[in-house]
C-alpha cells in the first residue's frame, strides 16, 4: 500500500527551513565589511566557520533524547533564535561577541535539523526524494535571498542597523506555530528509541557513514571556499559588495534549481547516478569560473551552483532509504558528520587563503574535490 504525500506538511516544513536558513545566510555577503571593522584575518574567518558549527556534535544526542520533548518546537523556534543571534552580527564590538552570536546560532540550527528531515520522511510518503527536494528547495532558496536581504539592510541602515530584522523572524515563528503544532512524528521518535540499541545501529551503518564522510569531505573544498569566500574573493578581485552579493545569490538560486531537481531525479535514476554526474561536473565548472572572465562568471555560478547544491536532498535521501528503527539518531549522526566535516575544510580554506591567497585556494578546492568520486563509486545501489 503507497503512502500519500503529504503535500502541505512537506511545504510547511520547508518553508520553516527557509525562514531558519534566510537569517543563517547572513555571515558570508557582510564578511567583507566585518574583516574591515575587527580586522580579521581568513584564518579567523574560518575559526568562525568551526565555532558556528561546533554544536553539531549534540545531534546524536538530540536524536536519541528526542522521544522526551516536542521536537516541533525545535522547528518552530530556532528561526526566532537565530533570527535574534544573526542579526545582531553587525553591532558585534570584538571577535569573541561575533564567535558567541554565531555558537548561539549553530545551537538552534542544531535543534532545527535533526528533526525536520525525520518530519520531512514521514510526511513524503513513498517519494522520500521529492520531499527532500522540497526540504533542500526551501535551504537554497534562503541562502539566495539571505544575501539581499542583508545587504539591502546595510544599505538601509547601515551595518550596525542590522538587528532591525528581527522582528520578521519572530513573526515567522509566530506563523510556523499556527502549522508545525499540528505535524505530530512522537510516536516515531518513541520508538526511534526503543526498537535497536544506538551502538549496534551505528555499527550498521558505519560503512555507509564513511562512504558518505568521503563524499562530503573532498566536496566540502569547494562548496566552503564558494558559500563562505565568494563574496570576499569577488570584491578582493574588485567587484563592488553588492555585485559580490548579487553572486553569491545566483550560486546559491541556482542550488534551490539543483535541489529540486536532483532529488525527484534520484528517484528515477538512482542516487548513485545522480551523485556521480554532480561530483564529476561541478569540478570541471569550479575550473571554468576561476579561468573565466567578467562577462561569464553570472553563466558559470548559475552551473556551478546548480550541480554542487544537488548532493543535498540526494544525501538524504539515500540515507533515508535504509530501514531502520532510529531514523532520528541516525540523521543526527549524519547531520553531525555533514556540519563538523564542513566546519574544519572552511577552516582549512581560510588557512590556505592566508598562505596562498584566495585564487590559489580556488584552484586547489576544484582539484581536491575529484576525491570524491571513488566514494560515489561505493555507494549502495
Amino acid at each position: 500500500m503507497k503512502k500519500k504525500f503529504q503535500t502541505g506538511n512537506v511545504l510547511t516544513v520547508s518553508f520553516a527551513h527557509m525562514v531558519h536558513d534566510t537569517y543563517s545566510a547572513f555571515l558570508a555577503p557582510i564578511l567583507p565589511l566585518l574583516i574591515e571593522k575587527l580586522g580579521l584575518s581568513y584564518s579567523q574567518v574560518g575559526l568562525l566557520s568551526v565555532i558556528q558549527r561546533a554544536p553539531s556534535l549534540l545531534n546524536p544526542f538530540i536524536g536519541l533524547m528526542a522521544d522526551k520533548l516536542s521536537v516541533r518546537y525545535f522547528i518552530i523556534f530556532a528561526p526566532s533564535v537565530t533570527a535574534v543571534s544573526m542579526s545582531l552580527m553587525g553591532v558585534a564590538p570584538s571577535y569573541t561577541v561575533l564567535a558567541v552570536l554565531l555558537f548561539v546560532m549553530g545551537i538552534a540550527s542544531t535543534l532545527f535539523h535533526v528533526p525536520a528531515p525525520v518530519m520531512i520522511k514521514e510526511t513524503s510518503g513513498d517519494k522520500i526524494g521529492r520531499g527532500m527536494s522540497f526540504y533542500m528547495l526551501g535551504g537554497e532558496l534562503a541562502r539566495t535571498i539571505g544575501p539581499l536581504i542583508i545587504l539591502g539592510a546595510v544599505s538601509l541602515w547601515g551595518l550596525e542597523g542590522t538587528w532591525k530584522l528581527i522582528p520578521f523572524g519572530l513573526v515567522a515563528s509566530l506563523i510556523l506555530y499556527t502549522r508545525v503544532k499540528n505535524i505530530k512524528i512522537s510516536d516515531k521518535f518513541k520508538k526511534d528509541r526503543k526498537d535497536t540499541r544506538a551502538k549496534e545501529m551505528f555499527i550498521q551503518f558505519l560503512p555507509l557513514f564513511t562512504t558518505m564522510g568521503g563524499i562530503t569531505f573532498f566536496s566540502a573544498f569547494m562548496k566552503g571556499a564558494l558559500t563562505t569566500f565568494l563574496p570576499t574573493y569577488l570584491h578582493m578581485k574588485g567587484e563592488s559588495l553588492w555585485m559580490a552579493g548579487i553572486s553569491l545569490s545566483i550560486l546559491e538560486g541556482a542550488g534551490a534549481f539543483g535541489a529540486m531537481f536532483a532529488g525527484t531525479l534520484s528517484d528515477k535514476i538512482g542516487r548513485k547516478n545522480m551523485m556521480l554526474i554532480i561530483c564529476t561536473a561541478s569540478p570541471v565548472l569550479m575550473w571554468a569560473f576561476i579561468s573565466s572572465n567578467t562577462i561569464f562568471v553570472f553563466p558559470l555560478l548559475f552551473m556551478l551552483g546548480f550541480f554542487l547544491f544537488a548532493t543535498g536532498p540526494v544525501m538524504l535521501a539515500q540515507l533515508n532509504d535504509m530501514k531502520t528503527d532510529r531514523p532520528a539518531f541516525i540523521n543526527g549522526i549524519y547531520m553531525t558528520l555533514n556540519f563538523s566535516i564542513s566546519a574544519a575544510t572552511i577552516m582549512l580554506i581560510g588557512i590556505l587563503g592566508d598562505l596562498k591567497g584566495l585564487e590559489t585556494t580556488y584552484m586547489i578546492s576544484a582539484v581536491v574535490s575529484l576525491g570524491s568520486i571513488p566514494f560515489v563509486m561505493r555507494l549502495p545501489k
